[in-house]
């Protein structure tokens, strides 16, 4: 297994000191930090192949494209995606508004129901709420059971001809649940319904095979993953770009093959008629490298590392008599791996949960605390705040001993 400390190396930020103290990053959930190697390809773009794609018959205008059509290839190998399958977006929120408006405005009508969950982010919810409201269609929520799961009995007693589309989370943000995708897949075939998965939270601790998976969208937020702000991918089934099924929702220059004064016809190339104007070249390099950086590691690697992390907190949490955890804590059933992974939620009793976050931050911690955007999810759930624990490649054992020992200044604060 690969050793964490050596991995910390590689990540410049983590030498930092935060109020005097060594840096612990426990907010990946939020976004990572970015290696040297994800840096060095995005100065490298910048600084010896910059010029707009497919504009020029320039040598640096070829270089830039070369990069361009390069790094999509990486990325969308790395996700076990055809290449024409990769629309490059700024993060799964775009990328998730844009299934909403390219597929969901042409394809649902009043009478059609989506069907989602109440643990969804709320790039995973409002947007459906909103795309219901448009179309007439009504959006239906599964509730999840007190270790945090979905309540498949209950998903598939709301299955039917009516459901059109089916969105939900690889993982949750808050609980770490990793939802059966392969078994709703199954369900939804059953009613012929769309299903979108929201991977931003799979990505960074799974290995993932859109071919495999089944599902017909995919959101990913490359920011989670060690690459770049303004670097999201969206994976479309082919079947659905070739039929049209779904169409482009933004226009202009670049996706387009031919414009008169009547029409305009878009570009041969499934994946570049989405893509609207001057791309960000630079942040598909940079995510490019995250995904050559996270293989050399092995997806394998980082899962088991990521589970031992978790493992290993939930197991000192429960020493600490104030703290209650969120998510599952139990598998289901006996000998099974615990179905959750990247992150721990929990609640410190009789303390506010961003109270909790600046003790822990006075330590130099960071961590999240608030309702995630999640916020039906802690309604449901009767939680205020939660504080969340997130973990990376350069997360270690280590890490969760000093954040356990400064919960002990939580109590001494705040006399609890």
């Amino acid at each position: 297994m690969f050793d964490p400390q050596e991995i910390k190396r590689d990540f410049p930020i983590l030498t930092k000191q935060v109020h005097g103290k060594p840096l612990i990053y426990l907010d990946n959930g939020a976004s990572s930090q970015k290696p040297q190697a994800v840096l060095d390809a995005i100065v490298e773009y910048y600084t010896r192949h910059y010029a707009n794609v497919h504009r020029g018959v320039h040598q640096l205008s070829d270089e830039s494209t070369g990069v361009w059509e390069n790094s999509k290839k990486i990325i969308a190998d790395f996700f076990g995606a055809q290449t024409e399958e990769l629309i490059m977006v700024r993060n799964t929120t775009e990328a998730l508004n844009g299934i909403a408006y390219g597929w969901g405005s042409h394809n649902l009508k009043a009478g059609d129901v989506i069907l989602t969950t109440v643990m969804e982010h709320h790039s995973n919810f409002v947007t459906w709420q909103e795309l219901a409201k448009s179309t007439g269609a009504e959006l239906k929520v599964v509730a999840v059971d007190a270790q945090g799961r979905i309540d498949l009995k209950k998903m598939e007693s709301l299955l039917s001809t009516k459901v059109k589309l089916i969105a939900l989370g690889f993982v949750s943000n808050v609980t770490g649940t990793v939802n059966p995708i392969k078994k709703i897949v199954e369900m939804s075939r059953k009613v012929h319904a769309r299903v979108v998965v929201d991977a931003a939270q799979a990505a960074p601790h799974l290995k993932i095979n859109f071919a495999s998976s089944g599902v017909d969208f995919m959101a990913i937020s490359g920011h989670k993953m060690l690459g770049p702000m303004g670097a999201g991918v969206l994976l479309v089934k082919k079947q659905l770009l070739e039929l049209e099924e779904m169409k482009p929702w933004l226009f202009g220059g670049g996706m387009i093959n031919d414009v008169t004064i009547a029409k305009a016809t878009y570009h041969q190339t499934l994946s570049e008629r989405f893509t609207a104007g001057t791309p960000d070249v630079a942040s598909a390099v940079g995510l490019a490298a995250a995904c050559q950086y996270l293989s050399r590691i092995g997806m394998d690697e980082v899962e088991q590392h990521d589970r031992n992390l978790v493992a290993y907190t939930l197991e000192q949490l429960a020493t600490v008599p104030e703290v209650s955890v969120i998510g599952p804590t139990l598998p289901l059933q006996p000998n099974q791996e615990l179905d959750r992974v990247g992150s721990v939620a929990f609640i410190y009793n009789g303390v506010h949960a961003h109270d909790v976050a600046q003790v822990l931050d006075s330590e130099g911690i960071a961590v999240r605390s608030g309702h995630h955007c999640t916020q039906p999810l802690h309604d449901a759930c009767g939680w205020q705040a939660t504080i969340r624990i997130s973990f990376q490649v350069y997360n270690t054992i280590q890490d969760i001993d000093v954040l356990i020992n400064a919960l002990s200044k939580v109590k001494k604060v705040f006399n609890v």
